[in-house]
């Protein structure tokens, strides 16, 4: 825990404040100290670093950063959709290491899974492409396993192909988990919104979920992420956003239903675990006058404790009214555009890749 932390802990400041504030802590909305932005509450709070990324526009352009995981050596890799590269390597000050790809011009997931030591990725396209004259282009996406260094593996494709998709039904992947055996989770978050388990060799096992479907437990509304949650020692569970129900749905291994979070005026996307913590991207709110705009920059980062939020990085303080969450709002200055996803580093700091954020880089938000 850091010094400042510690002092504020150790005075009676931080008393005064409990008193003041509601009962999950002490809240700072947002600190200006000098030049620094700080954003955050109570124990999560971070400055804000825009220009951590030293990156050409020219060697490596930009047009959406979607997702980013940290491997082994400490490397954070990257994976967007500009047709010249797909996928970004950055060192944690954030130096231009590698990039390559060009298979991947709907680049949107990246899953790193470590395999007995050696990390593979799995890149999710989900179909959507800028075309030529400038317009954005929907047609169907796939899974890649690949090497590090962007070598395939084996790909998967439209499920028509094995029988379990209709003809008309289309697959835009956006997100992978990969279970404690090896076993491919799929989130088909831009096309029916169901989930997809394949075996550790891409062989399919069992999908369920969907929009259109009846019970509403099972049903997903933007099936945007998945990942697997391990905080509970001995029973791994697949956690999947449904984006459009602002909710996370925890399932068993084999899909079983379990439970619903929803976390009022935040529109998820992938859940991002470390530690007890849970964090999220929020890439649309609704502002405090008017409707969502999907078009404006309405996002921000969600942090939770359990299943309870506690800090709200560039929005609003989270606030428990007889136990029941509120409606957090973008703060008016915007930080953050669109938080499409969240990686945490060794040290606590977060990276926040945006998207719809023009052509900017990723954000660093350092622990204080």
């Amino acid at each position: 825990m850091s010094s400042r932390r510690n002092f504020i802990k150790k005075t009676g400041l931080a008393g005064a404040a409990l008193t003041a504030m509601p009962s999950f802590g002490f809240h700072i909305m947002r600190k200006p100290r000098g030049k620094e932005v700080i954003l955050g509450h109570g124990d999560y709070q971070y400055k804000l670093i825009k220009d951590w990324a030293k990156m050409s526009a020219i060697e490596t352009p930009l047009l959406n950063c979607h997702e980013m995981q940290m491997d082994s050596k400490g490397r954070l890799v990257m994976i967007g959709d500009h047709p010249k590269n797909n996928v970004i390597i950055f060192d944690k000050s954030g130096n231009v290491i590698d990039s390559w790809g060009t298979a991947y011009p709907g680049g949107h997931g990246l899953t790193i899974s470590d395999e007995g030591g050696e990390e593979f990725l799995f890149l999710a396209d989900s179909g959507w492409f800028l075309n030529k004259q400038g317009g954005w282009t929907k047609h169907n996406g796939r899974i890649s396993k690949t090497t590090m260094d962007g070598r395939v593996v084996f790909d998967i494709g439209h499920p028509i192909t094995i029988g379990i998709y209709k003809p008309g039904e289309s697959f835009c992947p956006t997100e992978t988990a990969i279970g404690p055996n090896g076993d491919i989770y799929v989130a088909d978050g831009y096309g029916m919104s169901r989930i997809i388990q394949y075996d550790y060799n891409g062989r399919y096992i069992r999908h369920w979920g969907g929009s259109d479907n009846p019970d509403k437990n099972y049903q997903i509304m933007s099936a945007h992420g998945v990942a697997i949650d391990y905080r509970e020692k001995g029973n791994p569970m697949v956690v999947v956003t449904s984006r459009n129900q602002a909710s996370f749905k925890w399932f068993t291994l084999d899909g079983k239903y379990i439970k619903t979070l929803h976390l009022p005026n935040m529109q998820v996307c992938r859940p991002v675990f470390d530690d007890t913590n849970l964090y999220a991207g929020v890439c649309w709110s609704q502002p405090e006058v008017g409707k969502t705009d999907w078009t404006q920059p309405t996002g921000f980062v969600t942090i939770l404790e359990g299943d309870k939020v506690v800090s709200n990085p560039g929005a609003t303080a989270p606030i428990y009214v007889n136990g029941e969450l509120q409606k957090s709002y973008q703060l008016t200055d915007r930080p953050i555009s669109h938080g499409h996803d969240v990686c945490v580093d060794n040290d606590k700091n977060l990276y926040i890749c945006q998207w719809r954020a023009d052509k900017t880089p990723p954000l660093k938000l350092e622990r204080i």
